[in-house]
């Protein structure tokens, strides 16, 4: 379909700060600012923030929570109230007042608005990354990469709501002075339970989808990562969204967000996390009668080195996917399948690059590539896979809990390799969240492509391979919802809002239908077919 001019201006816009996690490109003017902006966080550092139902800051009568700063822990990042259900049904019943008056407003009024909180994030990025950096210890460059991705989120779905008109479409009249026509109508109020790994873009995403497709929303951000949460609210109450409409409660997962699982009142609902939290979601949500759940799972995910493939661009990729965020992202590249021949020169080559690439330290600093994992539950799950893995096979580099001065008070780990492990061995098939890689051995890509498939996930995938033959029998018969080929960015990472979609299948996402791609939005929506008779 063309695109309009608004949604070229829009597209235009968007690319101003085009830092991706492609490109990663940080200007001395981002550097700048982005310093300016760490500083001026960390004097908010410990601040009391609200929850907000209803056009209001709500406070709740439950306790008050702390969280700490990855980082550091002695740092008290921000206060939140611990909601409970009462809080909850607040939110909903707010969303469910507000949602008929929202989407009767029409798309285009909707869009607006939500391309001021596109612009708002963007006019607000630096500030964004920086307390990404103290909240969950993301790194300078890949923070503003996702708040950058973040605007472009709700421009892309914003643009496919304008392209297809509102999701109306006539059909083929079925006699004289009749017409028909298909529309697609929002549900109503969706619950955004959204994880603390990519607590801007994810929550973004989730609720900008539901959003512009005319529903109304209580959203419950990670308790990791409460304070972007409330900074995605900020933008969306200053870009005019309705009171009601976009409901934003913070708590525990047993009091709030059991409410948002079990309330009647909540139409549809979509998740990003575990496995077992999601299926749980997905078997319990619909009660009375079918209703939807979007789950995004997780992911193992696998990357395929043949003798046809250029060693030098297949290890950077690897280390790239593997360590970028330490491995806690839902699409890191965690285990690789090496064909024999040129495994010794692989293994060289990703030795050099991971001592290269993988700087670690306090993620404010520029320099630093990875900075601590979440909490002390990742750091003991990494510790207890390196013990494993030297126990069973072998460690070639990493493993090591890092204490020295500047990271004592952190949660910062040496980044773990993994060689010669029995290739059914549970790390080549359980999803860590941390950064550990574990390598086999292969005698072809036929066997490397059984390896990858034999796992209960199918997020992303990845091949290093220069041969076309090679390239399509990856493609034909990898089970993943993403893939790539001969990517030095990132083997298994990278997604983009309109570029490369997002999803994974089996127990990896619950509708076959990708984040970031043009088949999203239509999943806050369903059809109604309108039969009329009359001049």
């Amino acid at each position: 379909m063309p695109t309009s001019k608004k949604t070229a201006k829009s597209r235009k816009v968007a690319k101003v700060p085009r830092i991706t996690y492609s490109t990663l490109k940080v200007t001395p003017e981002d550097d700048r600012a982005y310093d300016h902006a760490v500083e001026e966080v960390r004097g908010r550092l410990g601040g009391r923030f609200a929850m907000y139902v209803n056009g209001e800051r709500w406070i709740g009568a439950g306790e008050e929570a702390s969280h700490v700063s990855p980082v550091d822990t002695s740092v008290v990042v921000s206060y939140f109230p611990r909601g409970t259900r009462d809080d909850a049904k607040a939110g909903i019943d707010a969303a469910r007042e507000a949602c008929g008056k929202w989407s009767k407003v029409g798309y285009k009024e909707r869009t607006k608005a939500l391309r001021k909180a596109a612009d708002l994030i963007i006019d607000r990025r630096y500030a964004l990354s920086a307390w990404m950096a103290w909240e969950v210890g993301k790194n300078r460059t890949e923070s503003l990469a996702e708040v950058n991705e973040a605007a472009e989120l709700i421009r892309y779905y914003c643009d496919q709501m304008e392209q297809n008109k509102g999701f109306t479409r006539p059909m083929e009249a079925p006699g004289p002075k009749q017409s028909t026509v298909t529309v697609l109508r929002p549900f109503g109020v969706w619950a955004v339970i959204a994880p603390w790994n990519f607590p801007l873009a994810l929550a973004t995403g989730m609720t900008a989808g539901a959003l512009v497709a005319g529903n109304s929303v209580v959203f419950k951000p990670s308790s990791e990562s409460p304070v972007l949460g409330s900074e995605l609210t900020r933008a969306y109450v200053d870009a005019g969204i309705p009171p009601g409409v976009f409901n934003f409660v913070t708590g525990p997962g047993g009091t709030v967000g059991a409410e948002l699982q079990e309330n009647g009142k909540v139409d549809g609902l979509i998740f990003t996390g575990s496995l077992a939290v999601g299926l749980g979601l997905y078997h319990s949500f619909a009660k009375a009668y079918p209703k939807p759940v979007i789950a995004e799972m997780g992911g193992k995910n696998p990357a395929i080195v043949t003798q046809k493939a250029n060693i030098d661009e297949a290890a950077e990729g690897i280390v790239r996917a593997a360590f970028g965020f330490g491995g806690q992202k839902c699409s890191a590249c965690s285990r690789v399948y090496v064909e024999k021949p040129v495994k010794e020169k692989f293994m060289s080559t990703l030795s050099d690059c991971v001592k290269k690439l993988v700087v670690v330290g306090e993620p404010t600093k520029k320099e630093n590539f990875l900075g601590p994992v979440i909490n002390q539950g990742a750091v003991d799950t990494f510790l207890q896979a390196v013990e494993e893995a030297r126990t069973d096979g072998g460690l070639l580099s990493g493993g090591n809990r890092l204490k020295e001065r500047a990271l004592e008070k952190g949660y910062f780990v040496e980044p773990a390799v993994v060689d010669n492990l029995s290739l059914s061995h549970r790390l080549f098939k359980e999803e860590l969240f941390v950064p550990f890689l574990a390598v086999g051995t292969v005698d072809s890509l036929d066997e490397g492509l059984r390896l990858a498939n034999d796992s209960e996930y199918g997020l992303c995938a990845g091949i290093y391979s220069h041969d076309k033959a090679e390239l399509e029998k990856f493609f034909d018969n990898v089970q993943a919802g993403v893939t790539y080929a001969n990517r030095r960015a990132g083997a298994t990472t990278g997604a983009w809002p309109g570029v490369n979609s997002f999803g994974g299948w089996k127990g990896s996402g619950s509708t076959g239908k990708n984040g970031l791609g043009p088949y999203y939005v239509p999943q806050f929506m369903h059809e109604q077919s309108r039969w009329i008779v009359g001049k």
